[in-house]
C-alpha cells in the first residue's frame, strides 16, 4: 500500500516475547493457551514482521499483550514476570531498531512498591517511553490511593501512562447472572471500562492535581467523544444539586479535563468516529494505534488497513494527518526515530 507519510508509528502493539511465554504458560497454562495461542503476531516475529512489511515505513512501541501480569500471579511473582517481559521487550527493540522504537513498561500493579521501581529502571536503565497498565485492577478503580505514587512519578517522568481496559469474563452485565454473554464483557465492556477510568481520573481530582500527566486512552476514548455534551450537562446539573459528591474542588469545567486525555485510533476504520474524536481531543491530542494484532480476524491486517483508510478518509488537513500518523507520538514519547 502506498501512503504520503514516511513513517506511521503504531503507538502501542501488543507482544507476547518467546521468554515470557514460557513463564507465563508455566503459571497460567490454560490463560496462555487460551488467550496467547489463537493470534500467532502476539508471539511470533515472523508473522508480525510479514504484516509490517505490508504497509512499510511502521514502526511499533511494543506493549506486553492480553494478560495483565496481576491476574496471573501474586504480588511477588507478577512483579517477577514484569521485569522478565520489560527485560525481553528492552532486547527486542534493540535487535530490531528497524521494526521498534521503544516500549512501555509493563508493572505489577498487584505490588505497588515493586511496581514504583520498576518504573524507574524501565525508563532509566531500560530507555523506556511510558508505562502501561490495565482498567480495572483486579476490581480497582485507577483513583485508589495507592496508585497516586505512580501517577505522581510519570508526571515528573513527563512520560505517558498508556491505559487498556481488561473487563473480564466473569463480571456479568445483569446482577442475575454469573457471567457476561455474548462477549459483551469486551465487545461494550472495553469502552465503557475506558470511560469510566477517565472519569474515576477526572472526578477524583487527579488530572486537577497532576495537570502534567499524559494519560493515553484505548478506542479513542471510549464513549467520551461521542457524549461530550451529555457529560457537560450532566455534571453541571449534578453539581448544582450536590451529586457528585462532597468536597469536588475542581477549577475548570469537567469536559476539559477529559480533553487532557489522549486517544488512540483503535476503533478498527470508521471516518465519522474519527471524526468525532478528533474534534472532541484535536490534532495533538491523537495517535495512532490499531490494538495490534487483537481483535482482528486477520491478526493485524485488517486493522492496520481499515484504520489507515478511514484516517485517509477524515476531513482534515495533511498536517493533522501527519500528526496521528507520526508526530504526536514522537512528542509524547521522546521517540528517536
Amino acid at each position: 500500500m502506498s501512503m504520503p507519510y514516511s513513517l506511521k508509528i503504531d503507538a502501542y502493539a501488543h507482544i507476547v516475547p518467546p521468554k515470557y511465554r514460557e513463564a507465563l504458560y508455566k503459571v497460567a497454562p490454560e490463560m496462555h493457551d487460551r488467550q496467547v495461542l489463537a493470534s500467532p503476531p502476539l508471539y511470533d516475529l515472523d508473522s508480525r514482521f510479514r504484516i509490517m512489511d505490508k504497509y512499510e515505513p511502521i514502526r511499533q512501541v511494543l506493549t506486553l499483550g492480553r494478560i495483565p501480569v496481576e491476574h496471573v500471579a501474586g504480588p511477588a511473582k507478577a512483579a517477577e514476570l514484569a521485569v522478565r517481559a520489560n527485560d525481553e521487550m528492552a532486547e527486542l527493540v534493540t535487535k530490531y531498531r528497524d521494526r521498534f522504537c521503544g516500549a512501555l513498561a509493563t508493572l505489577a500493579m498487584n505490588n505497588m512498591d515493586a511496581a514504583l521501581k520498576e518504573a524507574d529502571r524501565a525508563i532509566k536503565d531500560l530507555n523506556f517511553k511510558g508505562v502501561y497498565l490495565h482498567t480495572p485492577v483486579d476490581e480497582k478503580p485507577l483513583d485508589a490511593p495507592e496508585f497516586l505514587p505512580l501517577y505522581e512519578k510519570m508526571s515528573s517522568y513527563d512520560l505517558p501512562i498508556v491505559i487498556h481496559p481488561m473487563r473480564r469474563i466473569d463480571h456479568p452485565d445483569y446482577l442475575t447472572e454469573k457471567e457476561s454473554k455474548y462477549n459483551m464483557f469486551s465487545l461494550f465492556g472495553w469502552p465503557y471500562d475506558t470511560t469510566s477510568a477517565m472519569a474515576r481520573l477526572v472526578f477524583s481530582g487527579i488530572m486537577e492535581k497532576y495537570p502534567n500527566l499524559k494519560v493515553v486512552t484505548h478506542h479513542l476514548g471510549g464513549m467520551v467523544p461521542f457524549y461530550a455534551e451529555r457529560i457537560r450537562q450532566f455534571t453541571q446539573m449534578f453539581s448544582l444539586h450536590g451529586e457528585i459528591g462532597e468536597g469536588l474542588w475542581l477549577k475548570k469545567e469537567i469536559v476539559d479535563y477529559f480533553r487532557m486525555f489522549y486517544a488512540d485510533t483503535a476503533i478498527y476504520g470508521n471516518p465519522s468516529a474519527l471524526m468525532c474524536g478528533h474534534e472532541f481531543f484535536g490534532a495533538d491530542h491523537i495517535v495512532f494505534g490499531i490494538d495490534f494484532p487483537l481483535g482482528d480476524i486477520e491478526h493485524g491486517d485488517r486493522n492496520y488497513r481499515q484504520t489507515i483508510n478511514a484516517i485517509e478518509q477524515m476531513d482534515i488537513t495533511e498536517e493533522d494527518k501527519k500528526k496521528i500518523y507520526e508526530d504526536n507520538a514522537r512528542k509524547l514519547m521522546r521517540l528517536p526515530v
